[in-house]
């Protein structure tokens, strides 16, 4: 499909999506990236983040922690350890969640148990911002 680029999300458990889209943003370990149709071939690592793609002039989102971003000129496989759409994201559990991590990290603890509770409170303040982004429409 001319000026389309096909999009596949795929996690240990199944592949979570895959349809041709018009752009992707993703989340890579040195910045975030983008891709049109025609993007010469590279192989990144991911890291948590916010993976953004554009479909039929619209904006949607998903929540993507670790993994590995495959890159040519017709697609995009991005094989995430746990990835989730926006609109299957609860925004109050999201946001209990964050508050959760948030007591954690305050509690404090070995080294180990406060890098933990950073990596729950990211990936849970994560999650909480795409599910309020895909029910509010905006982008960045």
């Amino acid at each position: 499909m001319a000026g389309k680029i096909l999009l596949e999300v795929v996690t240990p458990e199944h592949l979570l999506f895959s349809k041709q889209v018009d752009e992707v943003i993703a989340p890579g370990v040195d910045g975030e990236f983008g891709v049109l149709p025609g993007r010469a071939p590279f192989l990144t690592s991911l890291r948590i983040g916010e993976l953004q793609y554009k479909m039929d002039n619209a904006w949607h989102y998903m929540s993507v922690l670790w993994g590995y971003a495959e890159v040519n000129q017709t697609k995009v496989t991005i094989l995430a350890e746990i990835a989730e759409k926006a609109e299957d994201i609860d925004v109050e559990r999201a946001a209990q969640k964050v508050a959760d991590a948030e007591q954690r990290l305050k509690t404090g603890g070995l080294p180990s148990d406060v890098k933990d509770a950073q990596i729950s409170l990211e990936k849970a303040r994560l999650r909480k911002k795409i599910a309020e982004r895909a029910r509010g429409g905006t982008r960045h």
